[in-house]
């Protein structure tokens, strides 16, 4: 697998592969986390300019997604119900998406995030186990719960060795 900078061209690719991922969120009893149009292609642009976007490929073709950002989150700035472990600078993974084809791509996103910080942060829906599943395989400590931007919950996890 290889992971790059997402480009403008891949939007289209990005797009359907987040159109895949709803669809087996809400087949694995999670509907709302991400609705029907989240995120939006507006927000996915500004990822790609931000050189925020990454895609996953496997064998040329565009199999996965993600943000990564390393900097402070806003939605982090808060938690409940617990505490984050460090203060030390961190880099957030957002929207990891794949098309269903290719096994262990978030611990494959993760090793690449941590390639760029050594201290990560991720939230998820407490109805995405899927991704919960993968965060505490990996080796993330659950630290809390935060709130998005739309004020839902999301169980927030922090990883550093």
């Amino acid at each position: 697998m290889k992971i790059r900078l997402s480009k403008e061209e891949d939007l289209k690719a990005i797009m359907e592969i987040y159109a895949l991922a709803r669809k087996f969120m809400r087949e694995q009893g999670n509907p709302t986390q991400w609705g029907e149009d989240y995120p939006s292609k507006l927000l996915i642009e500004a990822d790609i300019s931000s050189h925020q976007s990454f895609v996953v490929e496997e064998g040329g073709k565009i199999v996965g997604t993600f943000a990564f950002i390393i900097g402070e989150d806003p939605t982090y700035q808060v938690i409940e119900k617990g505490a984050w472990r460090s203060t030390e600078p961190y880099g957030t993974i957002h929207r990891i998406a794949s098309n269903g084809q290719v096994k262990g791509l978030a611990h494959q996103v993760f090793d690449f995030c941590y390639q760029e910080i050594p201290h990560l942060r991720i939230d998820t829906h407490a109805d995405n186990k899927p991704m919960q599943a993968a965060i505490l395989s990996y080796g993330f400590i659950e630290c809390g719960v935060i709130y998005v931007a739309d004020g839902s919950p999301r169980l927030a996890y922090d990883y550093y060795r």
